[in-house]
């Protein structure tokens, strides 16, 4: 029992750690940053960008003429240089801007024993790693509220700066704005906030059209409830305390509250047609940029799959 207690005294001192002072994150920041760039180092080998043909304004490549097509797509400027006639490309624009928003609120500071990483360590990780892999790849990237899109190649580097100068309360979801029919919205959150709160964001973010991904970051105690005999759950956002007489008789109704959580999210992000999955913060990182990369992939194809699995990354 002694063990049990270090144990969760261990958590609670975790939920109080990193509780968003401005120090604590410059002092994570640079940490921070070079694990990003190692994950999207690593994941951005053997992938291509994102860039294909299509009706943007911007020039992409040159190719081939292929017999059938209008006449006038040919651009004679360049087919003058040899024997071949070529047309000139733009690049494609579906994917104009992805506004991405790390969930930077004190519920984020959350470590167990069992993670790699804090759920804040890991929503900004994965947030700067995706960053520098969709500017790689041709696309503007910003943080609703704090960084105008950009696609500077040091993209990660503005981040960072953006999240050190911003001295506004850190929500946990992203303030209301209304992206373009055009743009992607990635959403790394705990998403323990009321669905009320949840839905409305959504219902914001959806209004002109723009499609989306929602990944809900968490502990893995907060998955299986680990606890056992007296124990005091601390609310970061707030400081309220609970106690718990014998902390296993919750686990029951705990894990089948956050069931029922997922589901009302899930329900509203089927019902939009935009992506929700869970990442446990003792999976890596890696795994969560792939999948966050493979899903904008589909969604620019035509089609999105709706993820039904709660554990999908």
């Amino acid at each position: 029992m002694a063990a049990d207690n270090r144990h969760q005294n261990e958590e609670i001192l975790a939920v109080r750690r990193a509780d968003g002072e401005s120090r604590t994150l410059a002092a994570s920041l640079p940490r921070l940053v070079l694990e990003a760039r190692r994950v999207a180092a690593n994941v951005i080998h053997g992938l291509h960008g994102r860039r294909r043909a299509g009706s943007g304004e911007n020039f992409w490549q040159y190719r081939r003429f292929v017999s059938g097509e209008p006449s006038q797509r040919v651009d004679w400027r360049r087919s003058a240089r040899d024997d071949h006639l070529y047309v000139r490309e733009q690049e494609w624009e579906a994917a104009h801007t992805v506004w991405i928003w790390p969930d930077r609120s004190p519920s984020m500071a959350f470590a167990s024993r069992e993670a790699r990483d804090s759920k804040l360590e890991r929503g900004l990780i994965v947030a700067f790693a995706l960053a520098e892999l969709l500017v790689a790849g041709g696309e503007r990237v910003g943080i609703p509220g704090l960084l105008n899109p950009t696609a500077s190649l040091n993209v990660i580097d503005k981040m960072a700066e953006a999240m050190l100068h911003d001295e506004k309360t850190r929500a946990s979801l992203p303030p209301s704005f209304v992206p373009s029919s055009l743009a992607e919205v990635v959403v790394l959150s705990d998403f323990w906030s009321p669905i009320t709160e949840i839905t409305a964001m959504l219902a914001g973010l959806s209004s002109s059209g723009a499609h989306g991904t929602m990944i809900q970051v968490v502990d893995p105690a907060e998955e299986t409830f680990p606890y056992s005999g007296r124990v005091e759950f601390v609310e970061p956002e707030i400081g309220s305390v609970i106690t718990a007489g014998r902390a296993e008789s919750w686990a029951s109704d705990y894990v089948a509250r956050v069931a029922l959580h997922r589901d009302q999210i899930r329900g509203e992000t089927n019902r939009l047609d935009w992506l929700f999955s869970t990442h446990t913060t003792s999976r890596s990182a890696a795994e969560l940029l792939l999948f966050l990369h493979a899903g904008m992939m589909v969604s620019k194809g035509g089609g999105r799959s709706i993820v039904k699995a709660g554990r999908s990354a």
